[in-house]
């Protein structure tokens, strides 16, 4: 009976503790529905929920999302629970988060046997979640929902069954992330693939699969297509596509990782520790192999269709691996169990990485949770048209607007549930993925140049063109717009 409860304790204990680590990580980089990539997928989920939406621009998010189920899954959660998107959002992206921090704890249960070693790794994962990833323009986890949150934290979970010899059990966690996003859940299913075979058999056995992992990385379908010279253009807008044009600590910050778990492979392996030893080397195998993958790819120009597939995501994973490890070995030599050093070891990784969340997006708040009222005045705008323009509504607003500063990178499209011209930077990188939309994405963006001088004379060639009748304009707007609503910065106008 006593070996029963405490059984019991210890697993009440993992499960706070697993909670707490989730709720520090997702405090920690905040919550910011509808940024960036954000403003692709949540118009789709809207666009699931409510078709009327978004009549005259779905193309812009629709066609990239035809590969993955996450949108409909999304979306029919909400149908089936009646929780309102915002909520639904923000439950799946806690949910994913939960899953992550679940699945690194699991691995590093496998690779360390203390207690203090597998929690460090899990502390610094969590504290470095918007931990940039060399030149591949990711973080290891968005401050929104994303499928490659929801398809990583499956993929961390089918690793850490594989580590525990539960391998039968990662295929349907590796088909779930694959629905999810199927390029990330490629990467992953190549690593599993070489992790199996490294938990089974000696190197030199298991070294004759290498070649085949390639399969798992690279599709094969629609490579030699000519793009449209408008792709192109699109294309270009985009440096870390190119792996030839990033910097010196760019390549560095792709290599070394490589380089340390080369090292910590032999390490482990002459002190015995073997899951360890085995780990380390699957993943300096797998990041070789993507690595070379990579090179060829984008140093090849008959293969640049396959360029916005961008092969170099491959880090993602190894930087989660990298992070895991690095904090479980400060948690078994430095940490041990001094309170006082795991005290400043928390406020060390979490605070910097908080102040940089919040220096990045000072126009708006750090946690966007549903229901608040925002404070930033592009927020206001889109919350003010979202629930005072018709559903049909066509809006042009400047192209550049998600750079603009204080706008913080909110997607107009996702947030004000409006239908609007393309822009200059978020729908590019669309186009480069669905390379038909390029014709329609350089006419509009054409017709825009010189947002910042139109009269009322440009905002009714645009309605004359394209069909636009509103705008959302700088305040004062200019002379003859027509506008119901403003604030300190912006104006929402009708086209007459």
């Amino acid at each position: 009976m006593r070996k029963l409860n405490t059984v019991e304790t210890l697993c009440k204990r993992n499960i706070l503790l697993i909670l707490a680590f989730s709720v520090v990580g997702f405090v920690v980089m905040g919550y910011h529905p509808g940024l960036e990539d954000d403003g692709v997928y949540l118009s789709a989920v809207k666009s699931d929920v409510n078709p009327a939406l978004y009549p005259h621009d779905s193309a812009f998010f629709r066609e990239q999302l035809q590969a993955t189920l996450f949108d409909n899954g999304v979306a029919q959660f909400v149908r089936w629970t009646h929780i309102p998107v915002a909520a639904t959002e923000i439950l799946w992206q806690f949910a994913s988060i939960v899953l992550i921090v679940l699945g690194c704890w699991s691995i590093a249960r496998t690779l360390f046997a203390e207690a203090r070693a597998q929690w460090a790794g899990v502390a610094l994962v969590t504290a470095m979640f918007t931990l940039p990833v060399s030149g591949a323009a990711l973080y290891l986890v968005d401050q929104h929902l994303h499928p490659r949150t929801v398809a990583t934290a499956m993929i961390l979970l089918a690793v850490s069954k594989i580590m525990a010899g539960k391998r039968l059990q990662a295929l349907p966690l590796l088909l779930l992330a694959f629905a999810m996003h199927p390029i990330m859940a490629a990467l992953g299913i190549s690593f599993c693939g070489i992790l199996t075979v490294a938990m089974l058999e000696p190197v030199h056995v298991w070294a004759r699969s290498w070649r085949d992992s390639l399969a798992a990385a690279v599709p094969l379908s629609w490579i030699f297509e000519s793009p449209t010279p408008a792709w192109h253009k699109a294309l270009q807008t985009r440096r870390y596509f190119f792996l030839y044009k990033w910097t010196w600590y760019e390549w560095l910050g792709a290599l070394a990782p490589l380089l340390l778990f080369w090292i910590l492979w032999r390490v482990a392996r002459q002190r015995g520790e073997t899951n360890l030893a085995r780990f380390a080397l699957a993943v300096f195998i797998y990041g070789g192999i993507q690595q070379a993958v990579a090179m060829v790819v984008l140093g090849s120009p008959e293969l640049i269709r396959l360029t916005p597939l961008q092969p170099m995501r491959y880090l993602h994973l190894v930087y989660f691996f990298l992070v895991l490890v690095a904090g479980c070995l400060l948690g078994k030599y430095l940490l041990k169990s001094s309170v006082l050093r795991w005290a400043v070891f928390l406020l060390v990784i979490n605070v910097p990485m908080y102040a940089v969340q919040q220096a990045e997006f000072c126009g708006s708040q750090h946690l966007e949770l549903p229901g608040m009222k925002p404070a930033n005045p592009w927020l206001q705008a889109f919350a003010w048209i979202r629930r005072n323009t018709p559903t049909d509504a066509y809006f042009a607003l400047d192209p550049n607007y998600l750079a603009t500063p204080g706008e913080d990178y909110h997607s107009f499209r996702a947030l004000a549930e409006r239908s609007q011209m393309a822009d200059a930077i978020k729908d590019t990188a669309v186009v480069t993925q669905v390379p038909d939309l390029a014709p329609a994405w350089d006419q509009q963006i054409t017709a825009q140049a010189g947002w910042p001088g139109f009269k009322l004379a440009d905002f009714e060639r645009l309605k004359a063109e394209f069909g636009v009748n509103w705008v959302l304009v700088s305040y004062p707007q200019p002379a003859g717009l027509p506008c119901p609503w403003h604030n300190s910065r912006l104006a929402v106008c009708t086209v007459p």
